[in-house]
């Protein structure tokens, strides 16, 4: 890339020159110790390096020691100047024309890293309780695990994807109790839920559970013979297990429309029917990691940075939801996974410690333990926030989707950095129009998909009706594709340097965003390049009488084309059309 190879001029120069003696007092150089960046003024440059910090062991003034470097670079077609303590770059054409011949021979593997140290990641995300649908918060940790895990499977990772079900414990009776006050409204009784508001909070009076009742009524018309429709006579557990299914039923269903899929649903109930949980009590007591205190069993968490020692184990004998959840990492390590990687709402910050406290006591490397907090989502509608929750009327992932598409969806739940609070604005959402980022976006890949269409098709004289010859042959075109020449390129330099240079930021970007675990990056940078893209297109006249010229526009549409496409479809999932 055009900056590697930069950097790698500045460094052989700089060992050179401290070879040479001319550096001063400085006898050898460690390569990565600078950095390479644009500067805010492309009047100086493509790119820039400080090197400034080399002045403490060469004992000279940065003006001198870039001077000195500039003096032992090895490069006659490409520019080089000083200013101050930086050292500019301004690409030749050749240069600029080779990394739009790069994207043409990658094509859709453009960006991908050659070498990594590629690990087998287990990526959690969502793992909400079967108890409701999913509110918009679940449809952003729902977006940003499937586009993480597309990014770092792109970047060259094994990644495996799974849910967490929290289906143990007393939210599962409370559904069936739930269920139950529906089922008996649905056979006519004259029932509903307390109107205490602590007693309220023993049930889910969503209305989501009244189709639910409705389809319980139609498959169990046995049991409720038996019982001649009196729904107090039927185990609560078999209302709950009903409820919890159909529940699961509908997650599933939404993810994959959401285009979410997961390898693994992992059932918290099974974790303990299996037996794991109370093994890892088991281990975790023999390595000296427990003890007793006031009837209950506590884990020495302290001694491994968490502010105190947790309960593991109640004084009634029954486990911890910590205790699970231990058994549940370690059986990630144990089924040959090299790094964990959880998405958690912010509210879990301080579960942190207590987590990667059982693991290093377990023995494992808590370092290898990854956790993404995030914040959640506010919706805006019409300029006014909607809250949620289960217990009132609630704006659910659903009914989002309805209103603005998986596309929007998907776009602005991915756009802002997940440590931010998220304003998702359902009427900006659904405008097509350049305010909106995803519009934005999308229009762009399809407007190069029209002037590659028009170069390659015949076009209709609107006077006569004719048709005239192709401006540029399909033949002719699929040779630039395939048999790219630099030469091509040089006509356009001028007004095409900014859009390669941005074109070239696209491996960089996806090396930060999949190390840093970032996925707001690619929406950014997606509506750079776009903007570039529309500017470019509005400036130049891409079909014309000049061949040359039109080849060399033509490759820099489908350079931008192809890199819009991986950007969109293989990284956020999100359509790219090429009609709009």
């Amino acid at each position: 890339m055009i900056k590697d190879y930069f950097l790698t001029k500045i460094e052989d120069a700089i060992i050179k020159a401290t070879t040479k003696g001319t550096l001063g007092q400085m006898k050898e150089y460690e390569k990565g110790s600078i950095v390479v960046e644009r500067p805010k003024n492309s009047d100086f440059g493509d790119f820039a390096v400080n090197i400034s910090s080399l002045a403490r062991f060469a004992k000279m003034a940065p003006p001198a020691i870039a001077n000195a470097i500039v003096e032992n670079i090895d490069d006659s077609e490409n520019e080089y100047s000083v200013v101050g303590g930086f050292i500019n770059f301004k690409a030749c054409d050749n240069l600029l024309a080779g990394l739009v011949e790069k994207i043409f021979q990658n094509r859709e593997n453009y960006g991908k890293p050659q070498n990594i140290n590629k690990e087998k990641i287990n990526l959690e995300y969502i793992s909400a309780n079967p108890t409701g649908p999913f509110h918009i918060g679940h449809g952003r940790w729902a977006v940003v695990g499937s586009v993480l895990t597309n990014l770092l499977k792109f970047y060259g990772h094994d990644v495996y994807q799974e849910f967490y079900i929290n289906d143990a414990g007393a939210q599962i009776k409370k559904l069936g109790n739930s269920l139950a006050i529906r089922i008996r409204q649905e056979l006519g009784e004259n029932i509903d839920f307390p109107e205490d508001e602590l007693e309220r909070k023993n049930f889910y009076p969503g209305d989501y559970l009244i189709p639910v009742a409705k389809k319980f009524i139609e498959d169990n018309t046995d049991i409720l013979s038996e019982v001649k429709n009196d729904v107090t006579k039927i185990d609560v557990q078999i209302l709950s297990d009903f409820a919890k299914d159909e529940m699961e039923l509908r997650q599933k269903e939404l993810l994959e429309r959401f285009r979410v899929h997961f390898d693994k649903f992992y059932s918290e109930l099974d974790l303990h029917n299996s037996g794991k949980v109370d093994a890892c009590f088991e281990e975790l007591k023999n390595k000296g990691k427990i003890y007793e205190k006031d009837g209950a069993y506590w884990f020495r968490s302290s001694d491994y940075g968490d502010d105190q020692d947790r309960v593991v184990k109640r004084s009634d004998g029954t486990n911890t939801y910590l205790t699970a959840d231990i058994a549940y990492h370690a059986d990630k390590f144990n089924r040959g996974f090299d790094r964990l990687i959880n998405i958690w709402g912010a509210d879990h910050h301080g579960y942190i410690a207590r987590v990667k406290a059982s693991l290093e006591a377990l023995g494992y490397n808590p370092d290898k333990l990854e956790i993404l907090l995030g914040q959640l989502v506010n919706l805006v509608i019409n300029g006014n926030e909607v809250r949620m929750g289960k217990r009132k009327n609630m704006v659910t992932l659903d009914d989002l989707i309805d209103e603005v598409g998986v596309d929007a969806t998907r776009f602005w739940m991915a756009m802002r950095n997940i440590d931010t609070t998220l304003d998702f604005d359902i009427e900006l959402a659904k405008k097509n129009s350049d305010e909106n980022p995803v519009f934005y976006v999308q229009y762009a890949h399809a407007r190069c998909c029209s002037i590659l269409r028009n170069a390659t098709s015949p076009i209709i004289d609107r006077e006569t009706g004719n048709s005239l010859p192709a401006p540029i042959a399909t033949s002719e075109l699929n040779e630039l594709v395939d048999n790219f020449k630099s030469s091509m390129v040089i006509p356009t330099i001028k007004t095409a340097r900014q859009i390669i240079l941005k074109l070239e930021e696209f491996t960089s970007m996806i090396k930060s965003s999949a190390e840093n675990r970032q996925i707001y990056t690619i929406c950014r940078y997606l509506q750079e390049l776009s903007s570039e893209f529309h500017s470019f297109y509005n400036a130049n006249r891409v079909i014309s009488e000049d061949k040359d010229m039109m080849k060399a526009r033509l490759a820099i549409v489908w350079a931008v084309k192809t890199v819009i496409f991986i950007a969109l479809e293989k990284l956020l999932d999100v359509s790219a059309p090429e009609r709009m």
